[in-house]
């Protein structure tokens, strides 16, 4: 358990760094067209290994459960990915790192819905401070809250879809994931996603919308299509076999605090109170969820 859930804060620290990451190439990449790229080569890299390893798990997906990968596919890849991308071609990057807290909110609220997983009293209060930490984040990172969301708003709009779009990955996937290896459903998802975003980066390519390559461009497509979609997906789905969802998206609130970081480090962005005080309640209430793993 505690090493998924060590898994589980080293995935979102990497996931934080795709945002500025993401902006980067979409000066150069179409947010569709980049959404597809990053799909086909985590397709490329893991379809091939589900293939090799299907002899460990000779079960075959359910027609439930292949109903699942595809919408896991369809809403958690390509409808996430597409969402993202709009959203911060038309917001920033800030604030896309800091409204991925929807993705908890909406798995903490809806896995006792849908999964039946509830958290325990003092995974609730941990899960609090995590949240409480996070929003405090945020509300940093938007100084003069309304000033800064209006000219924004379309975009961060997107941005909260696709946090609903993230979350629901995870919830179609839960079951999936409790019979299959993460290998699998991993690389059967993405290749789902990649064929979903087949139509909408033949529309933008027929709109006029060509890639520029550069050298950056290359190596941020490469980064995000290996280390945050095939590489980073598959440690979430290894946790996600281990860790109840709800708890699972407790981790997902150090992504706005690493994002906070990476903009006073690159950025140059001031140090608050809001930062200290909402990093230090995430940082506490990670280190009690982990602790009590360890516990059992």
């Amino acid at each position: 358990m505690v090493l998924a859930e060590l898994v589980l804060l080293v995935a979102n620290l990497i996931y934080a760094t795709s945002y500025v990451v993401t902006r980067v190439v979409l000066a150069d990449v179409g947010p569709a067209m980049l959404a597809l790229i990053r799909l086909v080569i985590g397709s490329a890299i893991l379809v091939p290994i589900a293939l090799v390893t299907r002899r460990r798990d000779p079960r075959r997906l359910s027609s439930s459960e292949r109903w699942s990968v595809f919408w896991m596919g369809l809403l958690g890849f390509a409808g996430a990915f597409a969402f993202a991308h709009w959203g911060i071609v038309r917001s920033t990057a800030t604030n896309a790192a800091l409204l991925i807290t929807v993705e908890p909110i909406s798995l903490m609220l809806l896995s006792p819905l849908l999964l039946g997983e509830r958290l325990r009293r003092r995974e609730g209060l941990t899960a609090a401070m995590t949240l409480v930490g996070a929003a405090l984040v945020v509300v940093n990172g938007v100084p003069g809250l309304t000033q800064r969301l209006a000219p924004h708003w379309r975009g961060d709009l997107l941005l909260v879809c696709s946090g609903l779009a993230y979350a629901s990955y995870s919830l179609f996937g839960r079951s999936v994931l409790l019979r299959h290896s993460a290998i699998a459903v991993t690389a059967w998802s993405i290749a789902w996603g990649a064929v979903a975003m087949v139509p909408l980066a033949v529309l933008e390519w027929a709109g006029g919308g060509r890639p520029v390559w550069s050298g950056q461009s290359l190596a941020g497509v490469l980064y995000l299509s290996v280390v945050i979609t095939a590489l980073g997906y598959l440690a979430w789905n290894y946790a996600l076999e281990r860790v109840p969802a709800p708890r699972a998206a407790i981790f997902l609130n150090v992504q706005p605090l690493a994002g906070a970081v990476l903009g006073i480090v690159w950025l140059g962005e001031p140090l608050t109170v809001f930062t200290v005080v909402g990093g230090a309640l995430i940082l506490t209430g990670l280190t009690l969820t982990v602790k009590a793993g360890a516990m059992g």
